[in-house]
């Protein structure tokens, strides 16, 4: 044994002092010295097990860098993996109003919403984050992203925080999210603003819940069925603001991709349906209405006052539907949020009901079922970059959507501006109670990292709150139309 260790040391110094030129021939040494009788088979044997045991252990310790749409660190045996992520979306938007004119306010504007949502051309910082995304011990992942676009985070109730959840996935039928993460209800919001159809969402997307902080269990139980059931502040990115009762939202999505089921790759065939209940602090009733084009503020929601009422009843139900075939998608959503509650002179159930229907095409022949995943779809990947010296290569998509906004319940005594006003209203509903938008769309991929895109967004409001001298007003002058041209250069990793 003594020997052994004696040789074991001469045979550690020769490899060192080898080890730089022959760095590859490790074995053939130790071949060499078991044959100058230096080392038995049996030594030379323990040698290389032991070499070959640690060099096992240090490529498991190993931390590689690659770039697959963004910078990635991962361990050597891949049970740890940490990626950095971040997006820019900069923005431009012309509007058809009369800017900078010198416009007379009609007679009797007084029931309008009256110059607080004047619009002008502009460019705009639309989104810019960074973020981390980590994945460990097969079983756990974590998110942490944070807004830093400033203008976003000027008021006291929002947060630097974008998404901050992390997820434990013992088994894939039952997984548990727990934090600031997307809610389950809306396919639109389920799609990453990276990777939407067009620049904005829809008014579906304006009822539905968004990034909440809460608790989620999920799964995808058989193949091409997902479930989603969460409990949330119903609050928004927010901490509990209402404190009389808990009045927490539960919220839940079912969705069956039949395409999946029948193991068709080239298709998606889905269907979806979602129901929230619970209830909102005090304040705003239901929501106002803005255009698909971030314009003019069409709809004011009422404000109930502060007062021992309790808080406003509120339930969602949804359904969705998308069928793709290669570079062909339709999609569909329809919206109704309900609120419920009552005042000392009556009771109100109020509703908004939303939709929109919408038709893709990628030209350059990308496949919609390649980007599907557990009911929600990622982002178009190119089939080849695009090269500028030959002007070959990118992805093209274009599309069409018509989506319509309908609040005509709250045109309605005690609620609407016009009518003998409840007392417990301290804002009235006020504006447009319909509108219909016409989208066009065309976008352009140089590479998965990159988005160039043009919008043309032709809106037409309806059913003026408080008769003729209701509607909007912009720049001094009533308004029943807007159009606009927006634009978006994209930057995702």
């Amino acid at each position: 044994m003594k020997g052994f260790k004696v040789r074991g040391i001469v045979a550690a110094m020769m490899l060192g002092v080898a080890a730089p030129a022959l760095a590859d021939s490790t074995d053939d040494i130790i071949n060499t010295l078991i044959a100058k009788g230096v080392l038995t088979p049996e030594e030379g044997d323990q040698l290389k097990n032991r070499r070959e045991g640690e060099a096992k252990e240090a490529k498991k310790n190993e931390i590689k860098t690659s770039f697959k749409d963004g910078l990635v660190f991962e361990s050597g045996d891949k049970s740890f993996s940490l990626a950095i992520t971040g997006r820019v979306h900069a923005d431009y938007r012309t509007y058809d109003y009369d800017n900078g004119k010198n416009n007379a306010a009609p007679v009797g504007a007084g029931n309008s919403i009256g110059n607080v949502s004047d619009r002008s051309d502009t460019f705009d910082i639309r989104r810019a984050r960074i973020g981390l995304k980590t994945k460990f011990k097969e079983y756990y992942e974590a998110e942490l992203s944070a807004d830093i676009k400033t203008g976003n985070n000027t008021s006291v109730n929002d947060t630097a925080w974008d998404v901050a959840y992390f997820n434990v996935a013992w088994w894939k039928e039952a997984q548990f999210r727990f934090g600031l993460f997307k809610m389950p209800m809306n396919l639109e919001e389920l799609t990453s603003s990276n990777n939407i159809d067009f620049m904005e969402r829809s008014y579906v997307n304006q009822i539905s819940p968004t990034k909440e902080l809460g608790v989620m269990l999920h799964g995808t139980p058989f193949t091409g069925v997902t479930y989603a059931l969460a409990a949330s502040n119903g609050n928004g990115k927010n901490v509990e603001t209402d404190m009389r009762e808990d009045g927490k939202d539960v919220i839940g999505r079912i969705t069956a991709n039949f395409a999946e089921m029948m193991d068709n790759k080239d298709m998606v065939l889905h269907l979806g349906a979602s129901y929230s209940q619970g209830d909102q602090p005090q304040g705003t009733i239901g929501m106002s209405g803005r255009t698909e084009a971030r314009g003019a503020t069409f709809f004011r929601a009422p404000v109930l006052a502060n007062n021992p009422f309790k808080s406003i009843d509120r339930d969602r139900v949804g359904l969705e539907g998308v069928i793709a075939y290669g570079p062909f998608k339709v999609q569909s959503e329809w919206m109704k949020l309900g609120t419920d509650f009552k005042t000392n002179t009556r009771n109100y159930n109020l509703d908004i009901k939303n939709w929109y229907a919408e038709a893709l095409w990628t030209i350059t022949g990308e496949s919609y079922a390649d980007i599907y995943k557990n009911g929600a779809f990622g982002g178009i990947k190119p089939k080849n970059d695009f090269d500028p010296k030959t002007f070959k290569g990118g992805a093209w998509e274009i599309g069409l959507r018509y989506s319509e906004f309908d609040a005509s319940d709250f045109d309605t005594t005690g609620i609407a501006i016009g009518s003998v006003a409840d007392a417990s209203i301290t804002t009235t509903a006020a504006g447009f109670s319909k509108a219909k938008a016409y989208t066009a769309g065309i976008k352009f991929l140089p590479n998965a990292n990159l988005r160039f895109m043009l919008n043309y967004v032709k809106t037409d409001f309806k059913d003026r709150i408080g008769g003729d001298t209701g509607g909007i007003i912009i720049n001094n002058k009533r308004e029943d139309s807007e159009d606009a041209l927006i634009m978006r250069a994209q930057w995702m990793f």
